[in-house]
């Protein structure tokens, strides 16, 4: 029984997004129908749905979102408070179209489709919608299940909003009791970032990080490689912080002419240069009680970075020209892809301003090393090109997924986005179903061959013995898949859940990989 399964994980600690997950799996298995899914509301918006859950749905679907302008059956979803059904010949676009796992790139044939909106204290907070793929699969009868299901579905949302709310909470307990002395108006905690995609485990824990040291007043320095989102965690912290209400600011630090930088940075005097006519407000004073974004410090000239310390230090500022000393009240966050221990070895930084920007330092993962963000951060992409481009849908073919998760990646999520840009233009103008649906194919990637020494599913030695050589460049990309995971189910033993971690992979994804590989042993889930 549904009610049953429901009642057991409301019973049981569990993680969020588990219980959310094993709730969609019960009502597929329960109503026998091909795909289930939650979605709620974009926080602060009312007229955009974004995938929590899914079963049967591809896995880049969780990194797409929904404008309800858009999609006129989850709009008629979220209008009613009763069960809503789609007839079998409605012919209102799906929202799932190309997304259906075995139809990949398809439009929906004639199919069963029904839904019904959940609220949350009263309000609407998003749909559960049902799609059957065979004509009669969900009945009337079905129809009447789902609605005597609504409170227990909308108890398991509650219970998994106040676990999060709690959790929050526990991070900041210590901030909370402060506050109460020091009047400090606190951020919403549950708001989070809508703009970062982390379906992995290690962009979970960074996010989770970064939530506790936004909320204090310490100096961060983002750490990464160039492209892995460091602005967005930058404005992240801003947001999370008790300054939110105030400018942020944010400074490239590597476009600054050496000539202008301290004028940009500290301001200037009238008179202080030739073409100085007025008296000028720096970046740092613009950023009063606010934060101060410095990306790319580490491009910064020497000469000042000694201005900087002094203002790290003793939070005060001289204007170009002028000899009156100014009290700031900012928050620093820099950011930089260089080595700046190394800097500070060849002498390049100072290292007095480095111990003063790496209080908090937080390393932002590559995308190499962030396999499960690969596919939504895709979807979130391919979204966007649809909208530009006017297309019904945008998909990848299985190919064409293939080649993202085997690829490295050196200029992660920036490149990224730029590959399925180009694809996308190009998918457009040379292929459409008759439906408005264009199908992404590894050719319109035009992705370079994998170096073969990157972590990941893209790790394959070379000399493997007995390796033949490629035909083609997909060829070489499904043989290089074959080879790395054979080789980390040899090193596990055979467990696919061990073999999965050594990959950097959720285990679902590795035994879906394989199966379109061919690998008929990935069939029986090892243990």
């Amino acid at each position: 029984m549904i009610q049953t399964s429901l009642l057991n994980d409301l019973a049981v600690g569990l993680p969020s997004g588990v219980r959310l997950q094993r709730m969609v799996a019960s009502l597929r298995a329960g109503f026998g129908c091909d795909a289930v899914a939650l979605l709620a509301l974009e926080p602060g918006a009312v007229d955009c749905l974004r995938p929590l859950a899914a079963v049967g749905l591809t896995r880049d679907a969780l990194g797409r979102r929904f404008p309800l302008a858009e999609q006129p059956r989850l709009a008629a979803l979220m209008a009613s408070r009763e069960v809503v059904t789609f007839d079998a010949d409605s012919r209102l676009p799906d929202p799932y179209d190309g997304l259906i796992e075995g139809l990949k790139g398809q439009a929906l044939a004639v199919h069963d489709c029904m839904g019904i909106r959940l609220q949350q204290e009263g309000r609407p907070w998003g749909v559960l919608t049902l799609d059957g793929l065979t004509r009669g699969r969900l009945t009337r009868h079905d129809r009447s299940r789902l609605a005597e299901l609504v409170p227990l579905l909308e108890a398991s949302i509650r219970l998994t909003r106040l676990e999060r709310e709690v959790q929050d909470l526990r991070h900041s307990h210590a901030r909370v009791m402060r506050s109460r002395e020091d009047q400090i108006v606190l951020p919403d905690p549950g708001h989070d970032d809508i703009e970062i995609v982390a379906h992995s485990d290690a962009m979970r824990r960074l996010l989770d990080e970064s939530k506790v040291v936004a909320q204090s007043e310490l100096t961060v320095l983002l750490l990464g490689e160039t492209g892995v989102g460091k602005e967005l965690l930058a404005r992240r912290l801003h947001r999370l912080s008790p300054r939110h209400g105030q400018p942020l600011v944010m400074v490239n630090c590597a476009a600054l002419p050496e000539s202008l930088a301290e004028s940009e940075l500290f301001g200037h005097a009238k008179g202080a240069f030739s073409g100085a006519t007025t008296e000028r407000t720096g970046r740092i004073e613009a950023a009063q009680g606010g934060t101060l974004f410095l990306d790319e410090v580490g491009e910064l000239p020497l000469s000042l970075q000694a201005k900087l310390l002094r203002t790290l230090q003793n939070r005060e500022i001289q204007r170009l020209g002028s000899d009156k000393v100014r009290k700031v009240d900012v928050r620093f966050v820099a950011a930089t892809n260089r080595n700046l221990q190394t800097a500070v070895k060849e002498g390049s930084f100072r290292a007095d301003l480095y111990h003063r920007l790496t209080v908090y330092p937080l390393l932002i993962p590559p995308l190499r090393n962030r396999h499960d963000d690969i596919l939504p951060l895709a979807g979130r992409f391919l979204e966007v090109n649809r909208a530009r481009l006017g297309l019904r849908g945008l998909r990848l073919s299985d190919e064409a997924e293939c080649a993202l998760l085997a690829h490295d990646w050196p200029g992660n999520v920036r490149e990224l986005e730029h590959v399925l840009g180009r694809a996308a233009l190009r998918a457009a103008q040379v292929a459409q179903d008759g439906h408005g649906i264009a199908v992404i194919h590894p050719e319109s990637l035009g992705l370079a061959p994998t170096d073969t020494t990157s972590p990941g599913i893209s790790q394959v030695t070379a000399s493997t013995p007995g390796a033949e050589i490629p035909r083609s460049p997909r060829q070489a990309s499904r043989a290089a898949q074959r080879q790395s995971i054979e080789l980390a189910l040899s090193q596990s033993g055979g467990n696919w859940s061990r073999a999965a971690r050594s990959l950097q992979m959720d285990a679902s994804n590795l035994h879906k990989l394989a199966r379109r590989l061919g690998m008929k042993a990935c069939e029986t889930h090892g243990q």
